[in-house]
């Protein structure tokens, strides 16, 4: 298992070790028949020198089942369940098992370096991983590209990377869409409630915002742009800060469904109505959507088409396939329901 890139090998590793490559070979398939010592010595040097071994060759795995590890960076939201139903269903009918792992990205007890983390995949046999709404480590990255284990990352939250391969959606045209359904409606008073600051999604789904209120000639208050987070909490403290404004809103479009119902408490809790009061828009299209109430108008993403084809291009490029681009857009749709109205001193 020589390799050519100037990293260390598992005879390099053993010399140094004082020990056979089979030996070596050993302690990273997980074998118990190696005394604690030498495993100890031996993963030392193996964590030093950030070893990861490569994924085998598809000559050599075309007997195997092909196993794909889905990976989340946090708790599983109903975003996250909407993935992960797309990614099972397509592995269901190609025949290929998932492995669902999370990895947060907190340094910490239990939060594997990026080279043992991708050691203990290509132990497992893994044939591809992929990633949900994440913004991928540069070690990680470098561990998956030195294993020849392929990624695809779903919905990543900064702009991608040429050397990493991902699947998302229309974020600007889905803001674009929201926001001028809220202003045909008539509102002029729309704020945007967004999530994490500095990221391409968000960014993204702000400026169809802006966009759109842009093109109408329509002010927009530095109060009514607010971020937190995707979160349901969020969307209750900002939405609680925004109602609160001298010159509240009569419209938002929050960048989340699970914010949006946030947004749609803090609205209770100050006595207004929705939509009569105050009209929200979600972004997504979760389980969540649905079960408000009202139930949520919201920007569509295709979510589990979105797992299903980021399943399918991990195999791909498992298999050597060469593709046509590295960052796939899947197109987002508005779907209204009873959450927007137009504003009540609308003629």
């Amino acid at each position: 298992m020589s390799v050519t890139d100037g990293r260390a090998t598992l005879a390099s590793i053993a010399a140094s070790a004082g020990v056979s490559v089979s030996t070596v070979s050993k302690v990273l398939n997980g074998r118990t028949d190696v005394g604690p010592e030498t495993r100890a010595r031996v993963e030392a040097l193996l964590a030093q020198l950030e070893y990861v071994g490569r994924r085998a060759d598809s000559g050599a795995r075309s007997n195997q089942q092909p196993i794909v590890e889905l990976v989340f960076h946090g708790r599983l939201v109903a975003y996250a369940l909407e993935v992960l139903q797309g990614v099972l269903e397509t592995a269901a009918e190609l025949g290929v098992a998932v492995v669902v792992s999370q990895r947060p990205r907190q340094p910490g007890a239990g939060v594997d370096a990026p080279a043992d983390w991708v050691r203990r995949l290509t132990a497992a046999r893994r044939t591809a991983v992929v990633d949900v709404v994440d913004d991928v480590l540069a070690g990680d990255l470098t561990a998956l590209s030195r294993a020849r284990l392929p990624l695809v990352v779903i919905d990543p939250l900064n702009l991608p990377r040429a050397q990493m391969t991902s699947v998302g959606a229309t974020n600007f045209a889905g803001g674009v869409a929201a926001t001028q359904h809220l202003l045909s409606l008539g509102h002029r008073q729309v704020a945007y409630l967004g999530g994490v600051t500095g990221t391409s999604v968000n960014q993204a789904r702000m400026h169809g915002y802006l966009a759109a209120m842009g093109s109408e000639g329509v002010p927009v208050p530095e109060d009514y742009l607010r971020s937190a987070n995707f979160h349901y909490q969020d969307g209750l403290v900002e939405g609680l800060a925004l109602l609160d404004l001298p010159e509240r809103p009569t419209a938002v479009f929050v960048a989340s469904d699970e914010s949006a119902a946030g947004m749609l408490e803090a609205a209770r809790t100050r006595g207004l109505q929705v939509p009569r009061d105050l009209s929200i828009v979600g972004f997504d299209d979760t389980q969540v959507a649905r079960l408000t109430s009202p139930p949520l108008t919201t920007v569509r993403q295709p979510l589990r088409e979105m797992g299903a084809v980021a399943l399918r291009t991990a195999l791909r490029l498992a298999a050597g396939e060469k593709l046509d681009s590295h960052h796939v857009e899947l197109a987002t749709e508005l779907v209204v329901r009873g959450s927007t109205a137009p504003p009540a001193d609308a003629p």
